[in-house]
């Protein structure tokens, strides 16, 4: 009978979406429902104050804290490669980007001609600054019924390895064979979380970024492409254990040890170091005080034994202005001495950090890839500190598209230690971050650096720096999968 439900012929299943077709459609969903008028997905439970931040186009939502999970935040992130192999159902992740970097620059003499400035160091090229990959499980730390865990394993090649490696991890490429490009695995820890102690506490057991700063080496937690010279000269990552509790929505404490920084426990330079960090919210949220002693051992001379004291302030106006502001204070001990018996002294510059007689120095001797100091040509070693301030304000337009970032800042290298050029440097920029949904992300910066007590840029290859100042135009490209 014509009609009849009995003889409906059956829908026929959907065809099934090959790998590459759900990945294409990852992107082209991401690009386009951002921009539509559909009302936005619900935000997923968060305990404790709201996110101060939007991410895009901010790095993250909250304000940074290293050596943690984010306590109380969910898991914001959702990522295309994953959607594309199982729909984004699974809690263990992987996903990375590519990061390709261009500049164009006022300096040109040596290959590294940009140094101290960073990442974007060879002068007038385009660069592989960074290839990730990301295997990755957070712990759920909004629910405080059980114990959780997660882990972390970060896998980098590019030019930027230059800015992470340890001695005694593939450390060869660099210290050895000063490769233009490397490979570290910059990461790799376990998380334990453990719901009944404070309001939650996380441990974390492995290889970490150092907890203090605005800034970090991943591409796509960063403001912007270069980095202040603050960030480029400081601790890099540790190997350790660092606990970190949540004791109220105001009050974060923090507390670990490592083998210092950029140094793993097995080898040689490896120095017993503490850290002790407390973080202060308030404004539900909007303002945050950030204290850390990221680095708390002898100081004496070594493989970037430093010892480091951090002081980061975060505000947010209102819904589309935000400011941070960190200053520190750092230093070896008994650093050889590049000027002993110099006078005056001529041995100064990023490439050409080896003085006359520093072979005569011992107890301790100078270190390959650890910097020696510029000091009054009598000592054999010298105290070698160095302090600094950097300035952020972040304005957000475009429906979360786009923001704008004015940096300036100020380092006075006393000893010329960090920077191999004993000087007090500025450096201010104007840059911007532009994103396509949440997968491409487009910055482009103009940067202005100087140097006031002797020439610090465009150094030739084993030569002396020429230029007191430096201007660039640079800009990356980050794709995210």
């Amino acid at each position: 009978m014509s009609g009849d439900a009995s003889s409906a012929t059956p829908d026929a299943p959907a065809p099934q979406r090959g790998f590459l077709t759900r990945l294409g459609h990852a992107y082209l969903d991401d690009w386009t429902s951002s921009s539509s008028t559909a009302p936005a997905a619900p935000a997923p439970e968060r305990r404790g104050t709201p996110a101060p931040l939007n991410s895009p186009p901010f790095p993250s939502a909250d304000w940074p804290i290293g050596g943690t999970v984010v306590i109380g935040a969910p898991d914001y992130n959702t990522y295309p490669l994953m959607t594309a192999i199982n729909g984004a159902k699974s809690r263990i992740k992987t996903y990375g980007w590519f990061d390709i970097g261009y500049n164009a620059s006022t300096s040109n003499q040596g290959k590294f001609a940009n140094a101290p400035a960073a990442y974007d160091v060879i002068p007038n090229s385009i660069q592989l600054d960074q290839a990730a990959l990301y295997f990755e499980r957070l712990p759920d730390t909004v629910q405080k019924d059980h114990f959780d865990w997660g882990f972390r394993l970060t896998s980098l090649y590019g030019l930027d390895y230059r800015y992470t490696t340890a001695y005694g991890v593939f450390s060869q490429q660099l210290l050895k064979n000063n490769n233009t490009y490397g490979y570290d695995p910059v990461m790799y820890y376990l998380d334990f979380y453990l719901p009944h102690i404070g309001q939650g506490t996380d441990i974390r057991v492995g290889r970490y970024i150092s907890l203090p700063d605005i800034e970090a080496q991943l591409a796509p937690n960063n403001y912007t492409y270069s980095h202040s010279l603050l960030y480029t000269v400081d601790c890099y990552t540790q190997h350790g254990v660092n606990v970190t509790t949540k004791l109220s929505d105001h009050w974060t404490v923090q507390g670990g040890v490592s083998g210092g920084c950029e140094a793993a426990p097995w080898t040689k330079y490896a120095k017993l170091t503490g850290n002790a960090c407390a973080g202060y919210t308030w404004h539900t949220g909007g303002d945050n005080l950030y204290f850390c002693a990221n680095s708390l051992n002898s100081a004496k001379y070594s493989y970037n034994n430093i010892s480091a004291y951090y002081l980061t302030y975060y505000h947010k106006f209102n819904a589309t202005w935000h400011t941070d502001t960190e200053a520190w204070y750092q230093y070896e001990r008994d650093v050889p001495n590049l000027c002993y018996g110099l006078n005056p002294c001529i041995s100064y510059g990023a490439n050409a950090n080896v003085g006359a007689n520093a072979g005569e120095i011992t107890g301790p001797s100078l270190i390959t890839g650890a910097n020696g100091a510029q000091c009054n040509p009598l000592a054999t070693h010298c105290y070698a500190p160095d302090f600094a301030a950097v300035n952020y304000i972040e304005h957000e337009w475009n429906n979360h598209h786009t923001s704008l970032t004015i940096r300036n800042e100020f380092v006075n290298d006393l000893k010329g230690q960090r920077t191999g050029t004993a000087t007090l440097y500025s450096e201010h920029m104007v840059g911007m971050n532009y994103w396509i949904g949440s997968t491409v992300t487009f910055r482009p910066e103009l940067r202005l650096d100087h140097s006031y007590d002797k020439p610090a840029f465009d150094a030739p290859t084993n030569g002396a720096p020429t230029k007191t100042t430096q201007l660039t135009f640079a800009g990356d490209l980050i794709w995210h999968f």
